[in-house]
Order: structure tokens, then C-alpha cells, then sequence
């Protein structure tokens, strides 16, 4: 026997459209009051957020010298095992230089007795030039003096939002739950738990493992068209804000494919005998998901097309839930 539902599925949740208006004001004051906690509780998370964002970049502009000092020793001469034993203690080549002619006259001063058969020097060592070694100095700059502030300010933002994120979204779905029917509601919690997994996977792999190769690739450029890179920090913190997000949102493709296939516009078949040009369409998606290198594209391109497969399986062996009213029933 078939089952019917009452007249009004939305008894328990009827409200006016001004009582609507209401509840959605007071879900934005309770999600901005969360942020705004978060965002308090940020700021004092700022500088270890900061310190944290910036060692890859450091990583990588370290790895970036100690290339550039090896390529110059082996062409100053040195052998392998001097060469080695510097790099090893991040030591740097550089070159400082004497003027020699006026180091004599001060040594004449300062010990006259000792220099007083002394001439002056030949021409050609009028100026000494003398090859030492520094420590790597992998540092990144602000250009202005506010430039710090603001980043410290941005820092803060994005980690209380971070910490208040669960609050917040709680308060929106708690304003759309009440426009769904019961049966609907209960797909929110095996969805979004599931969601929020994928997008913190693909921004902890962009973050863990995606900085550093991309940071080397693209450094690789300079040191061969002899530019130093001299990075801000800001531009910086951009980047690091643009390739988790592109990573996180680009990860949510299982649940896109089982979405599509559960409103019937694409079956388990067609994602199987489409696969190549899927495969295309990721690549396209992760050139513009990710900044103008081929190895952010390909690290986010080769996890997706995993992550493909997935999705058909999730389509294929994830149970299908009926509607709970009568067939033919129309609310």
C-alpha cells in the first residue's frame, strides 16, 4: 500500500514571506557574529599563519641559491668535495672588493716602522677583488610600509574564517533546510561531510605538494635568463590564497558527476564510454584552475582523473534513495 503524505508537507516549517525575511536576518547576524569571533581568535593565530604560508616560498628560493652557488662553483674551479662541503653549510659564493693602494696608506699610518721601505702598488693591484662565502638569505620583502600590516590583517581573516566556517554553514543550512522536504534533508549529512573532506584534500595537496615542484619549475626561468627573483609577499600570499581554492573546488568533482547522474542527465554508461574526452575536459579545467605552468596543471589534472574514477563508482554502487511518498504523487 502506497503512502500518502498530509495535504501540506511544510506544516512544521509554514512562515510568512516577511517571517522568512526575519529568519534570514537573523541567520546573517549569527553567521557574522561567528565570523567576526573567529576572526578575532585569527588575528592572534596571524603570525604563525604568515610564518607557515611562507615556507615553501623560502624552500624553494633556498633550493633556488644553492643551484645557482653550485652552477658557479664548479666554474670558479673548485672541486667537488670543497663545492659540496659548502653547500652543505647553505654557504653562498660572493666577492667583496679592496681597495689596496688606500688599505696600504692607512697599514703606513697605523705602523709606519713597518712600511717604511714600502712603495706604491703596480697598477694592476691598485683594486683586489676576493672570493668569499655567505649564508643563504632567503627573505621576502615588502615594498611599503602599511604592505605588512595588510597581510597580517588578510592572515588573520582567512584563518577566522576558516575556524568559524562550520558555524557559519550550519546557520545557512539551517535557513535552507526548512524549504526541503524531510527525505531531502538527510542528504545533507552524508554530502557535506564528504564535500568538505574533498575540498580539504585538494587544498592540502596544493599546499604540501604542489608549491614546491611549481615554485622550482618557475624559478628554473630566471636562473636561466640570470634574473633573480626578489618575491613580496603579498603577491605571494595571492598565490598561495588562488591554487588551494582552484585544488579545493576541482576536488568536488565525485559529487558533481553523482549529482548529474542521480537527475538522470548522464548514466553510469556515458561516463564510462566518455572517459577520453572527460580526460580532455580535466585538462582544459586544470590549465585554468591553476596558475601558467604545465606541472600546477598536470599535479592537479592526474588526481582529478583518479578522482574520475571515483566518481563513477559512486554512481554505480552508492544506493539510490526512493521517495518516500506514493508514485504518481504530486506535492
Amino acid at each position: 500500500m502506497s503512502k500518502q503524505p498530509p495535504d501540506d508537507l511544510f506544516s512544521d516549517t509554514t512562515m510568512s514571506f516577511g517571517e522568512h525575511l526575519e529568519e534570514l536576518r537573523g541567520v546573517l547576524v549569527k553567521a557574522a557574529i561567528a565570523l567576526g569571533i573567529g576572526f578575532m581568535i585569527g588575528l592572534f593565530l596571524a603570525n604563525r599563519v604568515v610564518i607557515q604560508i611562507q615556507r615553501p616560498l623560502k624552500k624553494a628560493l633556498e633550493d633556488y641559491a644553492l643551484e645557482t652557488a653550485r652552477l658557479e662553483g664548479e666554474a670558479s674551479g673548485l672541486s667537488e668535495e670543497q663545492l659540496e662541503k659548502r653547500l652543505a653549510n647553505q654557504l653562498l659564493p660572493d666577492s667583496i672588493h679592496i681597495d689596496a693602494q688606500a688599505l696600504l696608506r692607512d697599514l703606513k699610518k697605523a705602523a709606519p716602522d713597518a712600511f717604511k721601505q714600502s712603495g706604491d702598488l703596480p697598477d694592476e693591484l691598485q683594486m683586489l677583488e676576493i672570493q668569499t662565502w655567505k649564508t643563504v638569505d632567503a627573505s621576502v620583502k615588502t615594498l611599503n610600509a602599511h604592505e605588512a600590516f595588510m597581510i597580517w590583517m588578510k592572515a588573520g581573516f582567512i584563518s577566522g574564517f576558516v575556524l568559524s566556517s562550520p558555524w557559519v554553514f550550519y546557520y545557512i543550512w539551517s535557513f535552507i533546510a526548512a524549504g526541503l522536504y524531510r527525505h531531502e534533508k538527510k542528504y545533507i549529512h552524508i554530502y557535506l561531510p564528504f564535500s568538505l573532506l574533498l575540498f580539504l584534500a585538494g587544498a592540502a595537496l596544493a599546499f604540501l605538494f604542489v608549491f614546491e615542484p611549481v615554485l622550482s619549475f618557475l624559478f628554473s626561468f630566471n636562473r636561466a635568463m640570470d634574473i633573480d627573483p626578489d618575491p613580496r609577499i603579498s603577491e605571494w600570499m595571492s598565490f598561495v590564497l588562488f591554487l588551494p581554492l582552484g585544488f579545493g573546488i576541482a576536488f568536488q568533482l565525485p559529487l558533481v558527476m553523482l549529482f548529474v547522474q542521480r537527475l538522470g542527465l548522464v548514466s553510469v554508461r556515458s561516463f564510462i564510454s566518455k572517459w577520453r574526452i572527460a580526460v580532455l575536459i580535466i585538462f582544459v579545467l586544470s590549465m585554468f584552475l591553476t596558475p601558467a605552468d604545465p606541472i600546477s596543471m598536470l599535479m592537479m589534472a592526474i588526481p582529478l582523473c583518479c578522482l574520475y574514477v571515483l566518481g563513477i563508482l559512486l554512481c554505480k554502487w552508492m544506493p539510490r534513495n526512493r521517495s518516500p511518498f506514493a508514485e504518481g504523487y504530486d506535492p
